[in-house]
Order: structure tokens, then sequence, then C-alpha cells
């Protein structure tokens, strides 16, 4: 058959290339226009189209889908449409163009979780368990027949970009599956079944990590918005982003003579502290507002006294624990 792909981030590109190097053809490779990147905001194309242009792939570099979009991929041909976190609506008369219409990955178990952040939702919400579906586009969000389903335990300690990276491979292979499939003739869909959630886009504050929640909820919030938007607190109203970060034993002894209060940062040694509602996690790389990444220890054993509470005497050679509070 003949294909035109529409996808943006790195997610997409496992099944860019699984369908380039397949039985069909990829006659057109649709992706959202260059975006600035980096501190110098330099415009950059997006992974798509970098592979695309790898992969000697036409490409077509739009930000909506309107009718001189829909006549440049009409010209193309395509007898499917493959879509995977390209960022825009395919409307008609495009939806019903291909002889097969379209198909869409999605990197959850539908209904659940349909929208734009399904992975870090899913990461957020504490669910142990997520997937990626190969389904039919409709015109309302994310609600098409499910042509096929994978399903995968979430690791305890995974990140968004770590489950995303994941399933984006599996889940190439299953559209693969899908589109033979399609041609020829043996593809069968069914409805989505049960009660749909929303996977509303993170915003920056979904990325505001609350010590006064306990534990499990902050560094499920935590590995959720990592790598994007990126988890942080804020000490005196300086923000501070969390990169690496662990559970860390609840046993008070491990943290100096008295539990952390919720909020609360401790330095003991090496190792950097946050308190929860129940149990400390442990600072690992940290990266303040306008300086590089750094081990939480080293940000905290340089936090000046005074910034949100006094910092006592701690130095880097102390073994002395140091506290002070992350602002609410």
């Amino acid at each position: 058959m003949r294909i035109v792909f529409a996808g943006t981030p790195d997610a997409a590109v496992p099944t860019l290339r699984a369908l380039a190097g397949g039985s069909h053809e990829v006659t057109l490779v649709v992706t959202r226009p260059d975006a600035p990147l980096g501190r110098k905001r330099v415009l950059t194309p997006s992974p798509v189209a970098t592979a695309a242009v790898e992969l000697g792939l036409p490409v077509l570099k739009t930000g909506r889908l309107d009718d001189d979009a829909t006549r440049r991929i009409l010209s193309a041909e395509p007898d499917l449409g493959v879509v995977v976190a390209y960022g825009g609506l395919v409307r008609e008369p495009l939806l019903s163009a291909p002889a097969h219409g379209w198909v869409n990955l999605h990197f959850s178990l539908l209904p659940r979780w349909r929208g734009a952040a399904p992975v870090q939702r899913a990461l957020i919400a504490g669910d142990e368990r997520t997937g990626a579906a190969v389904f039919s586009l409709v015109p309302q969000l994310d609600a098409g027949d499910v042509y096929a389903t994978i399903e995968r335990a979430i690791g305890t300690d995974e990140t968004a970009g770590d489950l995303l990276a994941s399933l984006a491979l599996e889940g190439a292979r299953l559209v693969e599956q899908v589109i033979d499939g399609i041609a020829d003739g043996s593809a069968r869909t069914e409805p989505q079944h049960g009660e749909p959630t929303l996977a509303a886009k993170l915003g920056i504050e979904d990325a505001r990590l609350d010590p006064s929640r306990d534990a499990e909820s902050v560094y499920a919030r935590l590995r959720g918005v990592t790598p994007e938007p990126g988890a942080f607190f804020t000490i005196d109203g300086s923000r501070v982003k969390v990169l690496v970060a662990r559970r860390a034993e609840a046993d008070p002894l491990r943290c100096g003579e008295h539990p952390l209060r919720p909020g609360e940062l401790l330095l003991q040694g090496a190792r950097a502290f946050l308190g929860t509602a129940t149990a400390p996690l442990e600072l690992v790389t940290v990266q303040p507002a306008g300086k590089r990444a750094m081990p939480g220890a080293d940000w905290l054993r340089g936090v000046p006294a005074g910034t949100a509470a006094d910092l006592g005497e701690a130095s880097s050679r102390s073994n002395t624990p140091t506290r002070t509070e992350v602002s609410s």
C-alpha cells in the first residue's frame, strides 16, 4: 500500500523507520514545522523530519492540515494514513480520503488516557500497567475502534521518557502487523470498552512537586514529568529542577535524629533528602535556575543561609544534617 505518515517527536521515529524498511511504500511524511530549541532558540527540524530526510522520503512541514496541506497529501495518492503523535487534527475531507482511512498509534490502553499525554498521566496517576493501541482514526478524540493492543507492566522507577521510548519500539512492530492485516484483508477492529479518561497536555504547574503529599505520589509525579516539562520545587521563589531522584529509607536515623517534615530538605554527608508526608526522597541530580546540573548534595551544600531557613554550620566535611524548607 501507499502510505502517508504523520508524526513529529522521537516517539514517532521507530514507526517511520519500520514502515520505510517494510513492504509498503511511504509516499509522504507530514510533520510539524521546525521549532526553536535551546538557549539560543535555533530553529531545529523535528525528529521525524530529520529521520525522513535521512531515509530519502519527501517531507511536508505544516502546523495545520488545512486545504493546502490536504491537497499536498492527496497528491501523494495514499491508500492509508498513519499517525503517531503528529500534534494536529485530521479532519474531513482528509480523514476519509485514503481508501483504508487512517490508523493511529496511541501510547495507552484505550479508552484509558485519551489525549496528548497518556504516558505521563498514567505515571502520575500511579497506574501499574499500560500499553499501546492501534486504532482507526475518527473525528472524536482517540475514540475509534481498536485493531490491536500491547500491554505491559510499568517499572517502579521508569520515567515518562523511559516508558515512551520502550512503547515506541513495541508500538512500531504493532503498527506493521496491523498494516499488513489491512493490506491482506485479515485485520479486524473492536469498539473500545470501559470508561474513558482524559490525558490533558502537561503544563509547567503539572511539574511542580508537592512535598505535602506522600512519597509515592511525589515520586510518581516526578517520574511522569521527566524529562519534560521537568519536575521542580522552589526555595524562596527560586526554582530547582529535579533531574534524578530515588526513594530513600523511611528510617529517621538515616536522615538525622528526627524524621523530615514535608518540604524539609536535609544534607547528610554526600546525600540530599527531601521530606514528604511519609518517607523522604533522595535528590540525586538537580539543576538550579540558570545553572548547570549537579549532584543534589553539592547544590544543597551551597544554598546560602537565610534563603528559606538558617542552614547552620554544615560544610562539605561535616556529617551534621542541614535543614531548610521547600516553598509551598
